[in-house]
Parts: structure tokens; C-alpha cells; sequence
């Protein structure tokens, strides 16, 4: 099996909530906000927490905590201030960090970041999560008869740069082909000084057929010096033979597209 890779010059959201059987839910919107301010700076956003349960007012508290992906993209949190990069400790809700929503309810809280203006780290981006937690849990029945505490809980992700250039850059590292997996495996670094989010693109050509088979189409999401290790599956049926497998990382700019191809015999 031979590998070539060829790169081409052209190109959270996190909201988890655990639902209960009682129809409970909290909406926030964004799901993901960004501030660009440098040192001494303040920046403020809006952001909406609804309460779309049907019958129950909702005891809220706004919490912070941290987050990083792991190297396959797997949201990982922490306390707040654990991690190096961490904006947590810059972060101020503008008003009470505690809300009490009737269903149906919406409410606007103001969230602001003010980096230090002595801040001495060379991180270009940083980021927190905050926390809209259910402080009042609700009396339910699960499948199986049992009394159980139903509570919801959604994040956010805040995300802090400066105002330098953006410099995206993705670098792919190596492209491979696990047959017990039955899947290929694509190992690419985030080289760039912010988040860069994006899809891969895959198909394959097989040599005999002149067939082409286009791949499930994957999201990603990555902080710099991120290391990204990405299964694409193939397909259950696939023929056996020689082909080409093309990847394509699109990271937004159609200026910007990183490619690897990858040749191997399908036994």
C-alpha cells in the first residue's frame, strides 16, 4: 500500500442537556459566542436562555467551568481556571447568575469578558464554558415505574481572541486505512493562532470500475495545536480492488482547502 499526500492553496456547538421524561428542556441561543478583544478590552454578548418545558418553572443557576476537545474532537470539561488557556476567570455576568423562568420563558443575560490588561501569556484564542444549570429537579416516573429527580443542565462556549490576523492553517499529518475498522483514518494538526471548524469531504475511485463513491460528509471542530484524529468509515458492501481514496479538508475559505490522497487494494 502506497500513500501520497497532496495539499491543495485554494480552502461547541456544545449545548448538552440531559431531557427528562417530564418535558423538560432549556434553550440557549447562541450555543457558541465569540469575543475578539485584546488586553484591557471588554467585550459583551447577549445570549437567550428559554425554558421550553411545558408546565414547570425553572430554578436556574449560570455557572462557569472549562473545556478542550480531545484528539478526537470529544468535548472534555474541567473546573474553572484548570486549563492553561482558560478565559474563565476574565468572565461577568452582567446581573444575577441565578434566574426563575415560567415555562415558556425567555430571559436575555448580558456576558462579558474583560481581558487583564497586564495579561502576560502568548495564547492567541481562550475559552470558558458557562453553565445554565436546573437548581429546582422535578419529581418524574422513568420506564420502569421508578421515582426518579429529573434536572437539565445546557453549555455554552465562550470563545476569547485577540485582534491580530487570523492565520488558518491545517496541516495533515497522515491518512491510512484500518481494515478492521473497516475505515480510514485521518490525522490533521490545527497550525493556525484560532478555532478553525470545518468538514471533510471523502470519496473513492476504484481503479478496475471507474466507480466513484462519495463518503459520509463529517463536521469538525478544532482549537490551535489541536491534534485531530478522524474515522471516516467505509462503506458495508464496498467491492474488493484497487482504489484512490481522496480527502478534502474545507475549514470555511474557499481560498483554503487541505487534500491528501491515499492509494490501497481492498481484499
Amino acid at each position: 500500500m502506497t500513500r501520497r499526500l497532496t495539499v491543495i492553496i485554494s480552502i461547541l456547538a456544545l449545548c448538552f442537556t440531559t431531557k427528562g421524561y417530564a418535558q423538560l428542556g432549556i434553550s440557549v441561543s447562541p450555543p457558541r459566542v465569540y469575543y475578539t478583544i485584546d488586553p484591557g478590552q471588554t467585550g459583551v454578548n447577549d445570549i437567550v436562555i428559554t425554558n421550553v418545558s411545558d408546565n414547570n418553572t425553572l430554578e436556574l443557576s449560570i455557572t462557569l467551568g472549562d473545556w478542550m476537545y480531545n484528539e478526537y474532537g470529544e468535548n472534555v470539561m474541567y473546573p474553572a481556571d484548570s486549563l492553561k488557556n482558560s478565559c474563565a476567570g476574565w468572565v461577568n455576568i452582567m446581573g444575577s447568575s441565578y434566574l426563575s423562568l415560567k415555562p415558556k420563558q425567555s430571559e436575555t443575560i448580558k456576558v462579558a469578558i474583560t481581558v487583564p490588561p497586564n495579561v502576560s501569556d502568548t495564547i492567541t484564542t481562550h475559552t470558558a464554558m458557562l453553565y445554565v444549570t436546573q437548581m429546582n429537579p422535578i419529581d418524574d416516573v422513568n420506564e420502569h415505574g421508578a421515582n426518579i429527580k429529573v434536572s437539565v443542565r445546557s453549555g455554552i462556549k465562550l470563545f476569547q481572541r485577540t485582534s491580530a490576523p487570523r492565520h488558518n492553517k491545517i496541516d495533515i499529518r497522515n491518512l491510512s486505512l484500518n481494515k478492521t475498522e473497516n475505515a480510514i483514518f485521518l490525522e490533521f494538526k490545527n497550525e493556525g493562532n484560532v478555532w478553525i471548524d470545518g468538514s471533510v469531504g471523502s470519496y473513492l475511485f476504484n481503479k478496475a470500475t471507474g466507480k466513484e463513491i462519495a463518503l459520509e460528509n463529517i463536521m469538525y471542530y478544532t482549537m490551535p495545536n489541536d491534534l485531530r484524529i478522524l474515522k471516516i468509515p467505509l462503506p458495508a458492501n464496498i467491492e474488493k480492488g484497487n482504489y484512490t481514496a481522496t480527502v478534502m479538508i474545507d475549514y470555511g475559505d474557499s481560498n483554503n482547502i487541505e487534500a491528501a490522497e491515499l492509494e490501497f487494494t481492498y481484499e
